[in-house]
C-alpha cells in the first residue's frame, strides 16, 4: 500500500487543500459515495470527509456481512502559519484515506471486500497548537464532540481509531501498537484476532499501548488523556479499538519531518487486512460470551463516556 499512501500524502502536503480535493482525487479513482461537509468552531475550521465502500455481502447492499469503520483521529494535517508543510498528526488521515484509496484500486481490479467499510477523517491544514507533556499537541478547529458526532457512524459495528501517538514515553519503538478493545466503559482483553493479523502483516510480534481509565473519558473533564486515539468509545455502544502510529522517542504532533511513510503503510495495511477478516466474520474485537459475563457480574460502565459520570 505504499504506493498509495505516498499519493494520499501528496495531496495533503498542501497549503490550500480542503475535503473537496480529497474527493476530488478519490472520486477519479472510482469511488462514488463520498460526503464532504465544512464545519465551523470557535478557531477556524475542517472539512469532514466520511466514505463508503460496499461490499459483496455487506448491510448496504441487503447482505448480513458487518460493517467496519475506520476513522483517521487528528487534530489537523497542518499548523499553519505556525508550521510551514504537514505534520506529523496527519498521519491518521493519511492512513485512513490510503486505505479508501487502496480498496478503490482493489475494486477496479475485480477484489471486493465481503462486508461494507466506512472510513472518515477530517481535513485541516491550518489547526491550532496547544500544551501537552512531553511534547506539544496539536489542538483543533472543533471539539470532541463534534468530531465524534461527524466520524462515528451508527452503521459501524466495529471501530479501529488510527491516530499519530508519539507525544508520549509509553510505546518506544517505530510503527504501530494497537490497544485493548474498548466498549461501553470498559477496556477488554485484548483481541487475538487482531494480534494475528498484526503479526502476518509487520512480520514481528504485537506491540500493544497501555490504555487507562483517564483515556476512555471524554475529552473536557480536566482529566489527562494520552491523546483521542480511542475517543471514539465514548460515542458509541460498538467496539473501538485504537491503532497508535509510534516512535521511539517522544515526537509533537506539530513537528513536520517527522512522518515515515512505511509506519503510515503499515498502520494502514493492517486496517485493510482486518476489513477483509471482519466482513467475513472470522476476526472478533470482542468475546461475546465473556462480555456478558462481566456486565451480568459488575454491570453498566456507560457512565464512563459522560462528563458528569455516575451521579
Amino acid at each position: 500500500m505504499l504506493k498509495q499512501v505516498l499519493e494520499i500524502i501528496d495531496i495533503l502536503d498542501d497549503a490550500r487543500v480542503n475535503g473537496q480535493k480529497v474527493k476530488e482525487f478519490l472520486s477519479k479513482r472510482g469511488l462514488d459515495d463520498i460526503l464532504v461537509e465544512e464545519v465551523k468552531g470557535e478557531v477556524g475550521k475542517t472539512d469532514f470527509v466520511k466514505i463508503v465502500v460496499k461490499g459483496t455481502r455487506g448491510k448496504l447492499s441487503g447482505g448480513d456481512a458487518p460493517t467496519l469503520g475506520i476513522i483517521g483521529r487528528l487534530g489537523g494535517i497542518g499548523a499553519r502559519p505556525e508550521m510551514i508543510g504537514y505534520v506529523s498528526d496527519g498521519d491518521g488521515a493519511a492512513a485512513a484515506l490510503s486505505v479508501a484509496l487502496k480498496l478503490a484500486d482493489m475494486n477496479s481490479k475485480g477484489d471486493f471486500l465481503d462486508g461494507d467499510v466506512i472510513i472518515a477523517t477530517h481535513i485541516c491544514p491550518d489547526a491550532p497548537t496547544e500544551p501537552h507533556d512531553p511534547v506539544p499537541f496539536m489542538g483543533s478547529p472543533v471539539d470532541m464532540q463534534m468530531m465524534n458526532k461527524m466520524e462515528v457512524d451508527p452503521r459501524m459495528d466495529a471501530i479501529l481509531s488510527i491516530d499519530t501517538t508519539k507525544g508520549n514515553r509509553i510505546v518506544n519503538q517505530r510503527g504501530f501498537a494497537i490497544t485493548p478493545t474498548i466498549k461501553d466503559g470498559y477496556i477488554l482483553k485484548i483481541s487475538d484476532s487482531l494480534l494475528d493479523i498484526m503479526q502476518i502483516v509487520t512480520g514481528k510480534l504485537p506491540v500493544v499501548l497501555p490504555i487507562t481509565m483517564q483515556d476512555i473519558t471524554p475529552y473536557g473533564n480536566g482529566i489527562f488523556h494520552i491523546n483521542s486515539l480511542v475517543q471514539p468509545c465514548t460515542a458509541t455502544t460498538s467496539p473501538v479499538v485504537g491503532v497508535a502510529i509510534t516512535a521511539e522517542t517522544a515526537v509533537p504532533g506539530c513537528a513536520t519531518g517527522a512522518s515515515h511513510e512505511v509506519d503510515i503503510e503499515l498502520a494502514a495495511r493492517f486496517a485493510l487486512e482486518v476489513a477483509k477478516n471482519f466482513g467475513r466474520k472470522i476476526c472478533k474485537f470482542y468475546d461475546e460470551k465473556e462480555w456478558e459475563i462481566i456486565t451480568r457480574l459488575y454491570g453498566s460502565m456507560e457512565h464512563l463516556k459522560t462528563l458528569e459520570g455516575k451521579r
